[in-house]
C-alpha cells in the first residue's frame, strides 16, 4: 500500500479517553514513515460547561481539515446517522469506530473486528471456543460478537445490562453469522458460568471511571478464560480476579493496538508497522513503571 500524503491530522471522540494510547500511535507511526502528525483526544468530559453534540463535533472536525475521527464509547452507534456511507464491515455490525473524510463525504468503518479478532488469533491460540460468554451489546460488543463467531465459536452467550439490545444482538449474529448459536441471557447464574470455555467483557466496566467487575468472580474457574477490551488500566479487576484463579487472560491491548493499525491504513492510505505500533503502546508501561519507582 503506497501513498504521497505528507501529514496526518486526525482526533479520537469518546468519553473518559484521556489516558488513552491512540494518539501516540498514530503519530509515531506517521512520523516513522515521513509525515507531520497531529492526532487530538476529544474527550466531551473535558468540557466545560454544555457539551456539544456529536454531530457538533463531527462537524467542527471536518471544517478544520481532519483527515477522519476514531469514535469511541459511548457513540460507535449514534454516529451511524451522521455519515454517508458504510463499508461493508460497518454496515454488517452496525457500528462504527472509523470515520474517514474524504472528497466532501463521511465514510464509516469498523476496525474493531478484525482488531480484536487479530489480537485473539495471536493472543489465544489454540483455545477452546465451544461455549463463550459476551459480557456487553453495545458498540463495542456488536464488533467482538462478530469477530468472535469468525474466531470458531461455537455457542456465543450474550449478557447485557439491556435484555432487549442483548437479545437484539444475539439475532443479528445469527443472521451474519449463521454457524453460530448465539443466545441472550437476561443474568449471568452458575448455571451459565459451569458451562462456559471462556468470557469476553466488552463493557466499559473495569475502565479507570468504571470501576468493578462484570463477571462475579466467584464463578471463575482455572480452565476458562477470560479477554477484556478494556487498556486503561491494562490489568483490569476482572482480568486480576482471572488470573488470580489460574485463568489464561488477554488484556485489551490487542484490540487497541489492531483496530489501530487498520484505522491508520485507512487515514492515510499507507501500511503501517504493528511491530513498530506495538512498541509505542508498550512504551507507556515503560513509563509507568519508570515513574513507579522514581
Amino acid at each position: 500500500m503506497r501513498s504521497n500524503k505528507k501529514s496526518l491530522l486526525a482526533g479520537l471522540v469518546g468519553k473518559g479517553i484521556l489516558k488513552s494510547r491512540t494518539p501516540e500511535m498514530h503519530m509515531a507511526e506517521a512520523e516513522a514513515q515521513g509525515m507531520r502528525a497531529v492526532y487530538k483526544l476529544i474527550d466531551v468530559d473535558a468540557f466545560a460547561g454544555e457539551v456539544p453534540s456529536l454531530a457538533e463535533l463531527v462537524r467542527a472536525a471536518e471544517l478544520s481539515g481532519f483527515d477522519g475521527l476514531n469514535i469511541t464509547y459511548p457513540y460507535k452507534i449514534e454516529i451511524l446517522p451522521l455519515l454517508d456511507e458504510l463499508s461493508d464491515n460497518a454496515r454488517a455490525v452496525g457500528s462504527v469506530n472509523t470515520v474517514v473524510f474524504r472528497n466532501g463525504k463521511r465514510f464509516g468503518h469498523n476496525t474493531d473486528l478484525w482488531g480484536f479478532a487479530e489480537g485473539f488469533r495471536r493472543g489465544m491460540d489454540g483455545v477452546p471456543r465451544l461455549n463463550v460468554l459476551l459480557i456487553g451489546a453495545g458498540g463495542a460488543g456488536v464488533a467482538v460478537a462478530h469477530a468472535l463467531a469468525d474466531c470458531g465459536v461455537a455457542e456465543l452467550t450474550i449478557f447485557d445490562a439491556d435484555t432487549m439490545r442483548a437479545q437484539a444482538l444475539a439475532e443479528q449474529v445469527q443472521t451474519n453469522r449463521p454457524n453460530v448459536q448465539a443466545t441472550a441471557i437476561s443474568a449471568i447464574t452458575k448455571d451459565v458460568a459451569d458451562q462456559l470455555n471462556g468470557i469476553v467483557n466488552a463493557t466499559p466496566v473495569g475502565m479507570a471511571k468504571s470501576p468493578g467487575t462484570p463477571f462475579p468472580a466467584v464463578f471463575l474457574r482455572p480452565d476458562v478464560w477470560a479477554a477484556d477490551i478494556v487498556y486503561f488500566p491494562l490489568e483490569t479487576e476482572f482480568l486480576a480476579h482471572a488470573r488470580a484463579t489460574g485463568c489464561r487472560v488477554l488484556p485489551g491491548s490487542g484490540m487497541a493496538l489492531f483496530q489501530a493499525v487498520r484505522a491508520f491504513e485507512l487515514f492515510t492510505g499507507c501500511e503501517a508497522d504493528p511491530v513498530r505500533m506495538k512498541a509505542t503502546f508498550d512504551a507507556f508501561d515503560t513509563v509507568s513503571q519508570a515513574t513507579a519507582k522514581a
